[in-house]
């Protein structure tokens, strides 16, 4: 395991090295494997949880079976937060989009860490401020833009945390099946693959399996307005 992803979590954020250290040596390790689920939405589950490697999605089901993605995290990002502040049956179910590895930290060496060390504190709060305010901006989307315009922002959010910049674009590889992105965008399946489609069209991305080249950036920035 590379430390500096550990460091790069927001429970990390201001301990020194040493403080870190010890943190780090408190924490567990869990492997999953492609497809397997952590927990359940309703689970009566604590643990906090930090990407090491590979990728894991949140998502929620609604009432007539669809569900929701809300999220898709990658090494240095953490989940399960909101266990501390509101204990409680979890709100998201998550699963494992590739093989991944996570790094876990239970309720009660968390609860000690966060009394002795205000940094741990300001790391979780902005943490959760980070979340409301990506909420208020889903709202926004879904409110203010049109299908087209949210699949444009969620390539450009995939890209800041999963792309690699080369010669031809920069390369996206996401992992997510069609219906997944859909799910991710809030839109259908059929409605989000049009979108991808004229993108493509009009030469600003390149379609590949669970990938995405984005070739020209200021044109999918643009419609992402």
């Amino acid at each position: 395991m590379d430390p500096e992803v550990l460091k790069k979590a927001p429970l990390f954020a201001g301990l020194e090295d040493e403080a870190a250290s010890a943190l780090s040596a408190a924490m567990g390790t869990l492997k999953l494997n492609r497809g397997q689920v952590l927990f359940h939405e309703g689970d009566a589950e604590d643990r906090l949880y930090v990407v090491v490697s590979g990728k894991i999605k949140l998502g929620r089901s609604g009432s007539a079976g669809r569900e929701n993605l809300l999220a898709v995290l990658g090494p240095g990002q953490m989940f399960g937060e909101l266990s501390v502040f509101d204990p409680g049956p979890r709100s998201t179910t998550a699963t494992a989009v590739t093989a991944c590895e996570l790094r876990t930290l239970e309720h009660e060496e968390l609860t000690g860490w966060l009394t002795g060390r205000p940094e741990v504190v300001l790391g979780l709060l902005g943490q959760l401020a980070a979340r409301l305010r990506r909420a208020n901006d889903v709202v926004a989307d879904l409110v203010f833009s049109d299908v087209p315009g949210r699949v444009a922002k969620a390539l450009l959010d995939l890209a800041k945390r999963f792309g690699d910049t080369r010669d031809d674009g920069v390369h996206v590889h996401h992992d997510l099946t069609q219906e997944e992105l859909a799910q991710l965008v809030g839109a259908s399946r059929e409605t989000v693959n049009k979108a991808l489609a004229d993108f493509a069209t009009r030469g600003w991305i390149r379609l590949e399996p669970r990938s995405v080249t984005l070739i020209d950036v200021e044109r999918v920035e643009r419609r992402a307005r």
